[in-house]
C-alpha cells in the first residue's frame, strides 16, 4: 500500500524517530560544528588563518570581498598540503639495492638528499610495518621513500627485493604514457597526417554538398571532386556495432571514477568501465595528468577513454593517437559537461549547438577508429528546449555507435529529475542503441526506469554509484542491501590499497590515495543505512535530517563534517601532515 505525500514530505528522507538527532532550533544556526562542513582539521595556532586562505561556497564565514577574488567552487583549490623537497630523497638512490648501484647525481643544482642514511635520520615515521605494493610485487618502485617500507628498507638504507616474487608479477595497469611517445607529441613529431587529410576531406565533403540555395555543388580543387568513396579506399572501415544488453555501466566520473575506485565498482558487478573525462588539448600535449586518466586495469574487461573537445581536428587527433597507442574497447565523446571552462570554449554540452563540427568529429573519430565511438549526451543546453531527439538520430547516421543520454539539460544540473520519458523518446528516434542515465540509486529505481523507458539497451550509473558502489550488486541479485559500518569500512580499505598500487607508497602517494578518499567520501556520507530508513528504499533527491547510526562507526560515516572525513582517512593513511587542508571539490549537496 502506497501513502500519499505531503508537500512538507517532498525531497525529505524520512528516518526512524529513535535515530534522529533532536537539535534545538534557536541554537541551531548558531551551531556551525553540527551544521556545516569544516574546511580544514585543526592545524594548531595557525588554524583561523589557514581556513581564510580556502573560503570558497563551502565557507564558514563569508571572507571580505575584494576586487580579484575567485569565485566558483573549482577555482583556486589549495593544495592538501605542501611537500618539503629538502626532505625527499633523489631519485638517484631512491632503488639503489647495493653499493654497486650508488651513482652521482645527474643534475649539479639539486636540492634533495643524496645518502640513503641521512634522509632516512629524516624520514617521517612509517604508517605501517607491511607494505601492500611489495607484498604483491616483489618489489616496492618507491624505494626507501616508502610509508610502509620496514618490510623492505634494510638498515644501510637498500631497498630489498623478493626476486621470486618479482619475476612472477605481471603489470596488471595498461596504457601507460611511454616516454618515446611523450618526446613525439610534445616535439609535434607524431605523425597526424592520417587524421588532417581525413578531417579535410569530410570538411571539403560537407561544403561542397550543399550551398545557401541548398543545391548540390562541386568543389573547384586540383585533385577533383572529393567522394565518399575516396574516404572508404582511405580508411576502409564499417561502423562498429554494440550490443551491450542489460549490462550496467558506470559512468565516467571527474576525480572520483579513478581507477582504484573502478577497480571497487568492478568487484561489486559493474560490467562497463569508463575512464574519467580526458581533454583532448592535454592528451596531445603529452600532460603525465591527463594520460592518467586513460590508464586501464586488468579487471576492466569491458572499458572505454571518455575524451573531450571542441574541434574536429583535435577530436580526431586524439581518436588516432588512441587507436595506435592504447587497449580500449570503445572511445566515448563527452556532450554533456556542463562546467563553464569546458562550456565556454565550446567543448562539452556546448557541441550540441555547433552541428557541422560536431558531423565532421564523428564522422572522423568513428572512422579512423577500428573500436566503437560512443557519445555521451545531456537533452539539451537550456531548462525547457530539449533538442536530444533531434541530434541522436544524426550522430547515429554519421557513425556512433552507442549514446548514452543524461536525462537533464545543461542547465538544470542536478535540481531536477532526470526525464525518462524524454530518454524513451530519444531511444525510439535513434538508429543505434541508447543507454539512459540519471537518477539510479536502487534496484526499485532500475526496474522503474526500464519500465518508463524500455527502449533503451542498458543504463549507466553516476551519482548512485559514488554514494553506495554496491549499487551493482543490489541491481544483479535484486535485493536492497543493508550494509554494516563494517562491510563498509573493508571497501575503504580496499580502496586505501588499490591507492597505494596506484598512486605510489611515499609521502606523495598517500597523501594523493587521501585526498581522493576525501573527495569519495563528500559522496559516501549521504548514503543512509536501510535500517535506518521508515521506507526503504533511500531516493537520490531526498535529503536526510541529522542523525545518528547504530554504532559508532556507522554515526562517523554519516557525517557531513570534512573533520570527520579526515578522522577516517586517518584510521587507514596515518595522521594527517602539518597544516593540512581540504576542500571538496564536487558540492555534493545537490538532493
Amino acid at each position: 500500500m502506497t501513502t500519499e505525500l505531503n508537500n512538507t514530505d517532498r525531497g525529505v528522507c524520512h528516518i526512524k524517530k529513535e535515530y534522529i538527532l533532536c537539535i534545538d532550533k534557536k541554537n541551531q544556526e548558531n551551531d556551525t560544528q553540527t551544521n556545516k562542513r569544516s574546511l580544514e582539521h585543526d592545524a594548531g595556532d595557525n588554524h583561523e588563518q589557514d581556513i581564510k586562505k580556502c573560503r570558497s561556497e563551502l565557507e564558514i564565514e563569508k571572507a571580505p570581498k575584494t576586487k580579484d577574488k575567485k569565485r566558483g567552487q573549482n577555482k583556486a583549490r589549495p593544495k592538501t598540503f605542501h611537500d618539503d623537497k629538502q626532505l625527499k630523497p633523489c631519485a638517484s638512490i631512491v632503488n639503489i639495492t647495493s653499493m654497486d648501484d650508488i651513482s652521482p647525481c645527474q643534475y649539479p643544482n639539486c636540492k634533495f638528499i643524496h645518502d640513503p642514511l641521512t634522509y632516512l635520520k629524516t624520514k617521517k615515521e612509517d604508517i605501517g610495518d607491511e607494505c601492500i605494493v611489495f607484498k604483491l610485487k616483489g618489489r616496492c618502485p618507491r624505494g626507501i621513500s616508502c610509508r610502509y617500507g620496514a618490510s623492505h628498507i634494510s638498515h644501510d638504507g637498500f631497498n630489498l627485493i623478493d626476486e621470486q616474487r618479482a619475476k612472477l608479477w605481471i603489470e596488471d595497469t595498461k596504457n601507460i604514457l611511454q616516454p618515446s611517445l611523450q618526446t613525439k607529441l610534445q616535439k609535434k613529431q607524431y605523425d597526424f597526417s592520417t587524421s588532417e587529410k581525413l578531417v579535410q576531406a569530410l570538411y571539403d565533403i560537407r561544403n561542397g554538398k550543399q550551398n545557401d540555395n541548398g543545391n548540390t555543388t562541386i568543389c573547384n580543387k586540383p585533385s577533383g571532386i572529393i567522394t565518399d568513396e575516396d574516404l572508404i579506399k582511405l580508411l576502409p572501415r564499417e561502423k562498429k556495432t554494440i550490443d551491450w544488453r542489460d549490462k550496467l555501466y558506470l559512468g565516467p566520473l571527474t576525480t572520483v571514477g579513478n581507477l582504484p575506485f573502478r577497480r571497487i565498482c568492478k568487484s561489486y558487478g559493474a560490467d562497463i568501465t569508463c575512464g574519467e573525462m580526458a581533454l583532448c588539448e592535454s592528451l596531445l600535449k603529452a600532460s603525465k595528468q591527463e594520460w592518467a586518466l586513460v590508464k586501464r586495469h586488468e579487471s576492466e574487461d569491458l572499458f572505454g577513454a571518455q575524451i573531450c573537445g571542441n574541434n574536429p581536428y583535435l577530436i580526431t587527433k586524439v581518436a588516432q593517437v588512441l587507436q595506435e597507442n592504447t587497449e580500449l574497447d570503445f572511445v566515448d565523446l563527452n556532450l554533456g559537461c556542463p562546467i563553464d571552462l569546458v562550456y565556454k570554449q565550446g567543448g562539452g554540452s556546448a557541441m550540441m549547438l555547433r552541428l557541422s563540427q560536431l558531423e565532421v568529429s564523428v564522422k572522423g573519430a568513428s572512422s579512423i577508429l577500428n573500436i566503437p565511438f560512443t557519445i555521451k549526451m545531456r537533452t539539451g543546453v537550456y531548462k525547457n528546449k530539449n533538442i536530444a531527439h533531434n541530434i541522436a538520430p544524426k550522430v547515429a547516421e554519421w557513425g556512433a555507435s552507442l549514446i548514452t543520454l543524461h536525462g537533464r539539460s545543461r542547465e538544470s544540473r542536478y535540481t531536477k529529475q532526470a526525464d525518462w520519458e524524454y530518454i524513451e523518446q530519444c531511444a525510439k528516434a535513434a538508429s543505434c542503441p541508447i543507454y539512459g542515465n540519471g537518477d539510479i540509486f536502487s534496484y526499485e529505481d532500475y526496474i522503474q526506469k526500464k519500465q518508463l523507458a524500455p527502449s533503451i539497451q542498458g543504463v549507466m550509473i553516476g551519482r548512485g554509484a559514488l554514494i553506495k558502489p554496491w549499487i551493482f550488486t543490489e541491481i544483479k541479485e535484486q535485493k536492497l542491501w543493508d550494509i554494516s559500518s563494517s562491510e563498509r569500512f573493508e571497501i575503504l580499505k580496499k580502496f586505501t590499497n588499490y591507492g597505494l598500487e596506484h598512486w605510489g607508497s611515499d609521502t606523495q602517494g598517500v597523501e594523493a590515495t587521501r585526498r581522493f578518499m576525501l573527495e569519495w567520501l563528500s559522496f559516501l556520507y549521504r548514503y543512509v543505512p536501510v535500517g535506518l530508513l521508515e521506507r526503504p528504499p533511500q531516493v537520490i533527491n531526498e535529503r536526510p535530517p541529522l542523525y545518528f547510526g547504530r554504532d559508532d562507526l556507522e554515526s562517523l560515516m554519516a557525517s557531513g563534517n570534512c573533520s570527520d572525513w579526515i578522522k577516517i582517512s586517518e584510521m587507514l593513511l596515518g595522521p594527517v601532515p602539518d597544516g593540512f587542508v581540504f576542500l571538496p571539490k564536487h558540492k555534493a549537496n545537490s538532493y
